[in-house]
């Protein structure tokens, strides 16, 4: 019951009214916000306190890694948050309150859950202030002793219990809205926070980031798309990798500065999303901007004046903080890119059929009216580039259509879907013009191509032959447990029927009892009204026979 989080709804409450986060929404433009506004200016938190500079920002910091994470979410929905908000939530992406170098050190020496050395063994040069902190981890710049300049990773100390505390406030707010509201049943919230609380507890183990860094990294070996830094060493809480020349992709003056074609970068960004989601089936889900970098060359500053500096090749994405990855089974995988190419080429009765026979929608589901609705919603993108198309207000609207036709939407196409608002996001920033259908269609119809191709197919199956060979031993014994299932199966439901032949007896006796009981109750009701002395008599024996029915 969300009662019993009282305490931490206590403390959200006073520090938004400790630094007066109301007085940074506007009212007028958003009037269902007027109660929380109210709410806000009850605390005595509040009483006396005005409008304060970075309010947002710093009340969130307090509040948790969990409302950071929402933060770096709305911190890319420019169309969505106020520009002066904005200003705000940006700086949580790598400028969020560090913790003392004292703590990282500590980190870093421990020898359970760091890596067990002394600082002067493991690094030549440690700078101790930190180059980025954010709302997992911060990170501090080093030299390793053979001269390789390195980053290094170390989580906030305490902050699991934080979390998990949070996340079992959310995961009643999650049961309270899917008891009541049935657009949160048909995206199945309650298993997309357990997902993601576990995605964030994985998170906190910095050793899974290197060995998903790792895999990005010979996904893209060689790669003129993107770069990923090489990771030399990791423990529970300390990641030590790679240093990297980049700037985040927020920074789009940058790019202008240094000469870079933004719509090219804006393509090979998309052309990333989907290599991850449909060759490699392992995309990066917390795409925010403080997650994304852009090569840059090794300059000391960039000046309003300075010339275009050559890289020496295409500037190339940075890949960093692989913590959160998603994946699609192989059915997903292929039912998603075929919807999404059914939808680029205007087919939306392709599309729905896609989905019914995904199961995705009920047997008695209108096809026909889910159809125009998709087709309503999902067919004015089409023509739009990026910076016309409102990936937010569409993903409501597809939500609410879901929850119209008692559509189930699986919990990881839910993370998919919130990587494509942060890449939509992106995209917007960097290069508004982008048609995202154009490049993603060509990317789509080659994969799907390779999938269905049948000597692709037929390739597997000769791979697979002798695992299928070997378990065609144990088709005997399988038969054999099917035999004995069934014969079990047939003396369950003869024991079945008997007893719904006994309850339904018991049923027949009731019934026949109440009609006695009733028979008898007016008769005696009867007589005692005609008896005049004696009815005490009968009136008791109504009662006796009222009695000995509910006791019987």
């Amino acid at each position: 019951m969300l009662l019993s989080h009282r305490a931490r709804l206590l403390e959200l409450w006073r520090i938004a009214a400790t630094y007066r986060i109301d007085t940074h929404f506007s009212v007028e433009e958003a009037p269902q916000l007027q109660p929380l506004v109210r709410l806000i200016r009850l605390h005595p938190a509040a009483w006396g306190k005005k409008h304060q500079p970075n309010a947002i920002k710093y009340a969130l910091e307090d509040m948790g890694t969990l409302f950071l994470k929402l933060g770096q979410l709305l911190s890319t929905r420019r169309d969505l948050v106020p520009p002066e908000i904005i200003e705000q939530l940006v700086q949580l992406q790598d400028k969020v309150k560090p913790f003392d170098a004292d703590t990282a050190i500590a980190q870093i020496q421990d020898p359970k859950h760091g890596l067990g050395h002394s600082i002067d063994t493991l690094f030549a040069r440690f700078d101790v202030k930190p180059l980025a902190a954010a709302s997992i981890a911060q990170v501090h710049t080093a030299a390793l002793h053979d001269g390789r300049e390195v980053v290094v990773k170390v989580v906030r100390p305490n902050i699991r219990t934080t979390i998990v505390a949070d996340f079992e406030l959310l995961r009643e707010l999650a049961n309270w809205a899917s008891a009541r509201i049935e657009a949160a049943r048909a995206v199945h919230i309650i298993d997309i926070v357990e997902d993601y609380r576990q995605v964030m507890l994985n998170e906190l183990d910095l050793t899974l980031e290197a060995d998903n860094t790792t895999q990005m990294r010979n996904n893209f070996l060689g790669s003129a798309l993107m770069y990923v830094p090489e990771v030399y060493d990791a423990a529970k809480n300390v990641m030590i990798m790679e240093r990297i020349q980049g700037v985040p992709i927020s920074q789009v003056e940058v790019f202008d500065k240094l000469g870079y074609d933004r719509a090219t970068l804006a393509k090979k960004g998309l052309t990333i999303f989907f290599t991850q989601v449909f060759r490699d089936n392992f995309f990066h889900a917390d795409m925010h901007p403080g997650n994304v970098f852009v090569e840059t060359p090794p300059v000391k500053a960039l000046t309003a004046d300075m010339p275009a500096v050559d890289l020496g090749h295409e500037p190339r994405y940075i890949g960093l903080d692989c913590a959160i990855m998603g994946t699609l089974s192989k059915d997903d995988q292929l039912i998603v890119a075929r919807m999404l190419l059914a939808v680029m080429n205007n087919n939306f009765t392709a599309m729905v059929d896609i989905v019914s026979r995904a199961g995705w929608i009920p047997p008695n589901t209108d096809k026909h009216a889910l159809m125009r609705d998709m087709k309503r919603t999902v067919g004015p993108m089409l023509q739009k580039s990026i910076n016309d198309i409102d990936f937010a207000g569409v993903l409501m609207q597809i939500l609410d259509i879901a929850r119209r036709h008692h559509m189930s939407i699986p919990p990881q196409l839910m993370l998919l879907l919130k990587t494509l608002v942060h890449v939509e996001g992106l995209g917007r920033d960097l290069y508004p013009d982008l048609d995202i259908w154009s490049l993603a269609k060509p990317i789509l119809s080659s994969w799907i191509k390779e999938q269905l191709d049948p000597m692709r197919n037929l390739q597997q199956l000769r791979q697979q032959l002798p695992e299928i060979l070997l378990s065609t031993t144990d088709i005997p014994k399988l038969l054999d447990q099917g035999l004995q299932s069934l014969a079990m199966q047939g003396s369950r439901q003869d024991s079945q029927l008997r007893e719904i032949q006994q309850i339904r007896a018991d049923l027949l006796n009731d019934r026949r009892r109440d009609w006695i009981a009733l028979a008898g109750f007016a008769v005696f009701i009867a007589i005692a009204t005609q008896v005049g002395w004696l009815a005490p008599i009968f009136y008791l024996l109504a009662v006796i026979v009222v009695v000995w029915r509910i006791l019987a």
